[in-house]
């Protein structure tokens, strides 16, 4: 996407405040990077965010069994991983993934996250601190929130069991 655009890696990279190596590794890739850098790339190349985790031809109707899913991407290190449960169509503007928490021992992730879209997420599975705008707010299994990405966020592990959290991204179409 980046080359039909005619937009060189440094111009890209500049954009979204990364640097041209670690832009290269993920075109190519060689490492795994997190979804509020993978949105900014996405927003530098006005593409949905889904074209950059996982480029796929449009369709009508996108059926994936687990069993064909890739099964986790990403790194504990970032604090979670994820797995994307449609290639949606870049006309619509939701983006559904499960976001698979790191356990509380294993998660040093303290920096937050923002991004262009907002998100909404259910929790599955565990329970999580969801740090939002500089507020801490328990969550469980069953629980549900809606917010602006582009505001400070992070999902903190409670305990050592995880968490799996079904989260939308959503573009806002006034936005866009």
């Amino acid at each position: 996407m980046r080359l039909r655009k005619k937009r060189t890696q440094q111009q890209v990279a500049d954009e979204c405040g990364i640097s041209k190596s670690l832009l290269s590794k993920i075109e190519n890739g060689q490492t795994a990077s997190a979804i509020a850098t993978l949105s900014k790339i996405s927003d530098a190349l006005e593409v949905p965010l889904s074209w950059v985790l996982e480029e796929k031809p449009e369709q009508d109707l996108v059926l994936l069994p687990k069993s064909k899913r890739p099964s986790k991407i990403g790194d504990e290190n970032m604090g979670y991983s994820y797995e994307l449960l449609a290639n949606r169509s870049q006309y619509t503007g939701i983006e559904p993934t499960i976001v698979h928490v790191t356990p509380k021992d294993l998660n040093v992730r303290e920096e937050l996250y923002t991004h262009s879209q907002d998100e909404f997420i259910f929790i599955l599975e565990g329970s999580i601190y969801l740090n939002y705008d500089g507020e801490k707010h328990y969550m469980e299994k069953g629980d549900s929130a809606y917010f602006q990405g582009s505001k400070p966020h992070l999902f903190i592990p409670v305990n050592n069991d995880g968490a799996q959290v079904l989260t939308f991204f959503i573009t806002n179409p006034m936005e866009t």
